[in-house]
């Protein structure tokens, strides 16, 4: 399984993509907070749950400071950890991050369409655009014509 977005993560902490996010987070938060099952296979030497639950911890620190990128990556790994451990817990946060991950709310995800037939003129697709110009600017304006002074003889 994939790393789950360290910026989805951070994103959804902290409160982005509305009822949808806060829908998502809770999810996650039900997710993390499951009875912890090792999976048979996984190398445990006593098959017990581990003293601390993989992500529980992670998961209410990011909580408490979603602007910070370091918590998010704890949060991503043990979630990872957690996943390698437990079969069930791998195939609903994988169905999670599905998911979450068509909401379009990670920091930096940009969503653009253009529909509605022939488009006549350009068209920027992207994020965080500043100093754009389209085309050259205006040429300046042609000189004045020349009017002869009234003591000139026209062509002088």
């Amino acid at each position: 399984m994939d790393p789950v977005s360290v910026a989805l993560l951070g994103a959804l902490a902290g409160g982005a993509g509305g009822e949808l996010g806060q829908q998502a987070w809770a999810g996650l938060t039900a997710l993390v907070r499951r009875p912890f099952r090792r999976s048979a296979g996984d190398g445990g030497a006593d098959g017990g749950a581990p003293p601390v639950v993989p992500g529980q911890r992670e998961l209410a620190r990011l909580g408490e400071d979603p602007g910070d990128p370091r918590r998010a990556q704890e949060l991503s790994a043990a979630l990872a950890r957690r996943a390698l451990w437990d079969a069930g817990f791998r195939h609903d946060l994988e169905a999670w991050y599905t998911r979450t991950r068509t909401l379009g709310i990670e920091e930096g995800a940009v969503r653009n369409t253009v529909s509605g037939g022939t488009q006549n003129g350009p068209v920027l697709q992207g994020r965080d655009f500043s100093g754009v110009s389209f085309g050259a600017p205006a040429p300046p304006p042609p000189p004045a014509p020349r009017t002869a002074a009234p003591d000139e003889e026209p062509g002088d």
